[in-house]
């Protein structure tokens, strides 16, 4: 990316309290996921199994953090009779909700695991849409929540929402002392960049969009984020799936290993990720160490069926193990 004049560059994190979590979802689910045989065209498929899971990337997020014993607010739009059903799903799985109600269905995403084969195949819903009164309302309760601590931005909005809007909620977390981390694509992902959040997760292909062009090693990808970085984002890990990661900062990037798992669904790995690097920021973790829980988080849930998560025991035996390498980029 080309360099940009940028609006703020706050680097000094001296008076935040890390230990203070808000997560913002605009556009949650509920996730069905059906593992058959085969599919075939034209033929109906019996599933093997079906699976119900609360879904969403800030959802997810907050799920991950729960499990890393990491308190967090979560802000979720909800709507109709799928709104209730996430809503009882997420009972047990976060810390403290505070749910936004508007007319029409919360969104329902399909995952097909094809057995014989091992393919993935993933259709996501269309949401509602909010209203701007009760928008501004919940951006506000956010934004409050997050004060001098951590504001969590990630996963899609709907369609009729400006993709400046993250960008926007940056500054204002900002503005109020706080650390902004940002897990988004396209545009709304360009924006927020602009603005100088903490944190940015973008995963290899999401960098190739927004750098326009292929990055086929892990230096080139290391190149791209050091780029983003000297834009003043403070730090940007981009997951490379079975490559594992890399953490870029103010002064070198890091490269972690992925260990070698049995993978059974991807979904939701990299929401894991983002849940293990706030955890290990808000336990002031060396980078290493934040970089290894990162990734241990993000392969303990491919291991899991669906959209089910990293377990605990999992990601204490898998972080230890991870390597880590520093790139001199």
């Amino acid at each position: 990316m080309n360099s940009h004049e940028k609006t703020t560059c706050r680097q000094d994190t001296g008076s935040v309290n890390t230990a203070q979590v808000a997560l913002l979802t605009l556009n949650p689910a509920v996730d069905v996921t059906y593992t058959v045989a085969r599919l075939l065209a034209d033929q109906k498929a019996h599933a093997l199994t079906t699976r119900f899971d609360p879904g969403g990337n800030g959802i997810n997020v907050g799920r991950g953090l729960q499990r890393l014993e990491v308190a967090a607010d979560s802000f979720i739009v909800t709507a109709g009779e799928t709104g209730h059903m996430l809503e009882r799903l997420l009972v047990h799985h976060l810390d403290t909700t505070h749910y936004e109600r508007v007319a029409g269905e919360t969104r329902i995403n399909g995952t097909i695991m094809e057995q014989n084969s091992g393919i993935q195949y993933e259709v996501s819903g269309i949401g509602p849409s909010i209203p701007p009164e009760q928008l501004s309302s919940l951006l506000n309760s956010f934004v409050t929540h997050a004060g001098k601590g951590i504001g969590v931005l990630t996963g899609s909005m709907p369609a009729d929402i400006s993709t400046e809007l993250y960008a926007e909620l940056v500054q204002r977390i900002q503005d109020m002392g706080g650390l902004a981390v940002v897990d988004t694509h396209h545009k709304a992902l360009r924006h927020a960049i602009l603005t100088g959040p903490f944190l940015i997760k973008p995963n290899r292909h999401e960098l190739e969009t927004l750098v326009g062009h292929e990055l086929p090693t892990v230096e080139l990808v290391a190149e791209q984020a050091r780029l983003i970085a000297d834009q003043c984002v403070r730090y940007v890990c981009v997951s490379l799936g079975g490559e594992g990661a890399l953490l870029t900062g103010p002064d070198d990037t890091l490269h972690a290993v992925a260990p070698k798992v049995d993978v059974q669904s991807t979904v939701g790995a990299g929401d894991s990720m983002v849940a293990g690097l706030i955890a290990g920021f808000v336990r002031k973790l060396p980078l290493p160490d934040i970089l290894r829980l990162a990734v241990a988080c993000g392969a303990g849930t491919v291991q899991q069926p669906g959209t089910e998560l990293f377990t605990t025991d999992t990601v204490t035996a898998l972080a230890p193990v991870i390597e880590v390498r520093t790139l001199n980029i």
